[in-house]
């Protein structure tokens, strides 16, 4: 049962969304859930991609980048594939997703809530849509490095 105690942090600069505090559950098993704490954070210079703290209670956390229309997908429906998916778990007293991590070591599956989660999704489209994402890409750069291989010269 998951226990929706969202925040935002409200350490933003001007003109930038807070990041968002969310309680998640990782399901260690079928019967034992370990509450967690995730920080997610927007950058308006990389609106595609959504940064992830899992925070621990002692050290450093554990950062995983997403893609933010994975994360925005996964609200409703299935969305991803490979190392991280995201997909919304039966309908309860609150609505919540499941986001699910593998590598080749390691598995672990959050509960996340929804509400929150969808709300500051939607702010972070206020401020770039996602039409918008790749504007600010150098297109010609990125792919005379792809082409040319990490030797050659660039202009």
């Amino acid at each position: 049962m998951h226990r929706d105690r969202s925040t935002l942090r409200a350490s933003a600069a001007p003109g930038q969304l807070p990041a968002l505090l969310l309680d998640l559950d990782q399901l260690l098993d079928e019967f034992t859930r370990h509450p967690v704490r995730a920080e997610f954070r927007f950058d308006p210079a990389l609106p595609a991609v959504i940064t992830v703290e899992f925070l621990a209670e002692r050290g450093p956390g554990l950062v995983w980048r997403f893609g933010r229309e994975l994360l925005h997908g996964g609200l409703t429906s299935m969305s991803g594939c490979g190392d991280v998916r995201m997909w919304p778990a039966q309908p309860g007293e609150q609505p919540s997703s499941w986001l699910l991590l593998e590598s080749r070591e390691v598995e672990a599956l959050f509960e996340v809530p929804t509400a929150p989660l969808a709300a500051w999704l939607d702010a972070t489209y206020r401020i770039t849509p996602a039409e918008a994402e790749l504007t600010g890409l150098d297109w010609d750069g990125s792919l005379r490095r792809l082409l040319d291989g990490p030797g050659a010269p660039t202009a």
